[in-house]
């Protein structure tokens, strides 16, 4: 039996591939989906099935179009209601190809269609192998329960910890787990690093596992959740009816500068791609910056919503190219153009470019010490609590598309975040929105505390 993982660091979301005597399965495909096909054809395999483990949220799947391109069929939980060409399945559905065998097993919780597949590799043993676990069990964690709009997050989260107790950990502990995300994406919290685990390590370490009260189960999975995204539901919409193939999508124009300019004193979005220290060194003012180095359509999907049409700002074709398949991949499809010639096209149009401050956590130290000074830490609650830096004020970023902190924007207010990735970010909303004195920390907590400055843990300090 073939078996394939494809993880794509940026969505931190991994899908699969099985095949066996010439026919493969793909399981929970990501939007642009070549690789697949590449990958079959490497192996002699032709696609004849696709898997999709439950309604995504944090992504647009390539499942359609993988179906457009091959002839496979799809199959998804009948709880799903979707509305292209499929397969409903439920508990006890079995498909083998070759020696490869998929059975089914509905465990509802994540979301009220989500399934898990248990495959048996027939080549070695009658007993099952692993088990794709969609966003229902994940290596340290579980998936939250909070994306539905048919049931309350208590309700998700008391079926979740039935399907678990009563489904999965009914496994043998050596069955390997294949989840489809990992550490960094907003499906759950507490995910570790690691790709794939096994039922057994799991059911010893995973906190959520340890909670044998259903009770406390919900309380737990229902308490301090990280804020959801306007576009899940969006995308999950998307997924129910099948997105556009890709090579559908406009073509993108270049924009001179002039119009650009005039097109963001009406209210459009430029949306600047490069590295975080280019950003700093020079921008069109008012645009923001999020680096394609990071989770790059995460944060453009949050912060800006689906439908914000933003201008593109690189400076390359090739970085064009990918922020347009990033942003597709979370269903960002519409877009107003890039930036003709980039930065250098504005300098060159007789405009000036907007520089954002840097300081070092050194700097910062000595800094903060002095009157009128605000630090503002812009990462998760959960990381907060691990510590932080005395006196700063907690305003994580993916609240700042509901609403901004409540500072006079004349104050002088350093950024920071674990890195420097999402303070870059931040600076640029506030900058945007009219702050004066915004100024971003290199490296963030991170560097703070491999400088070994103080760190305090205490209660949240809000703005």
């Amino acid at each position: 039996m073939h078996f394939e993982q494809f993880y794509l660091g940026c969505l931190a979301h991994a899908s699969y591939m099985l095949g066996s005597e010439g026919e493969a399965i793909v399981v929970d495909p990501q939007r642009d989906v070549d690789i697949y096909l590449k990958a079959a054809d490497e192996h002699g395999l032709k696609i004849r099935h696709i898997f999709e483990t439950h309604l995504h949220a944090d992504f647009v799947s390539g499942h359609k179009e993988l179906a457009g391109r091959t002839g496979a069929r799809i199959y998804i939980g009948e709880k799903a209601g979707a509305s292209y060409a499929h397969v409903d399945v439920r508990d006890g559905y079995q498909l083998q190809v070759g020696q490869c065998r998929l059975s089914v097993v509905e465990t509802p919780g994540h979301t009220p269609e989500s399934i898990c597949l248990v495959v048996t590799d027939l080549e070695k043993s009658p007993q099952p192998w692993a088990v794709l676990t969609g966003d229902t069990l994940f290596i340290g964690d579980v998936g939250r329960p909070d994306l539905s709009k048919s049931h309350t997050p208590e309700e998700l989260a008391g079926l979740l910890y039935k399907s678990l107790h009563k489904k999965l950990m009914k496994l043998p502990d050596e069955v390997l787990v294949y989840p489809a995300h990992g550490a960094g994406s907003l499906c759950g919290r507490n995910m570790r690093a690691e790709r794939s685990s096994t039922i057994g390590t799991e059911r010893l370490t995973n906190y959520a596992l340890q909670i044998r009260s259903r009770a406390e189960f919900v309380h737990q999975l229902t308490s301090n959740l990280p804020a959801r995204p306007d576009y899940f539901q969006q995308d999950a919409e998307i997924n129910r009816g099948g997105a556009a193939f890709l090579n559908e999508l406009p073509e993108l124009h270049a924009i001179p500068a002039a119009k650009l300019r005039v097109m963001m004193d009406d209210g459009a979005s430029a949306l600047d791609v490069r590295p975080q220290e280019e950003f700093a060194a020079g921008h069109v003012p008012g645009s923001i910056g999020i680096g394609l180095s990071g989770q790059f359509a995460s944060w453009a999907g949050s912060l800006l919503g689906l439908k914000s049409r933003p201008v593109l700002i690189a400076d390359s074709q090739s970085r064009i190219d990918e922020a347009r398949m990033r942003l597709a991949r979370v269903g960002i499809e519409e877009l107003s153009g890039y930036l003709e010639d980039g930065p250098p096209g504005w300098t060159q149009a007789g405009f000036s470019l907007a520089q954002l401050p840097q300081m070092t956590v050194q700097d910062l130290n000595e800094r903060r010490r002095g009157r009128g000074w605000h630090v503002l830490d812009v990462r998760r609650a959960g990381e907060w609590e691990g510590g932080h830096i005395a006196d700063a004020q907690l305003w994580p970023l993916d609240r700042f598309k509901e609403v901004l902190p409540q500072l006079d924007k004349t104050t002088a207010i350093a950024v920071h975040c674990k890195s420097g990735y999402r303070s870059t970010i931040a600076c640029s909303l506030l900058m945007r929105a009219g702050y004066r004195s915004v100024t971003n920390v290199v490296g963030g907590f991170d560097a703070w505390q491999a400088a070994q400055l103080p760190v305090a843990k205490d209660e949240i300090i809000a703005v």
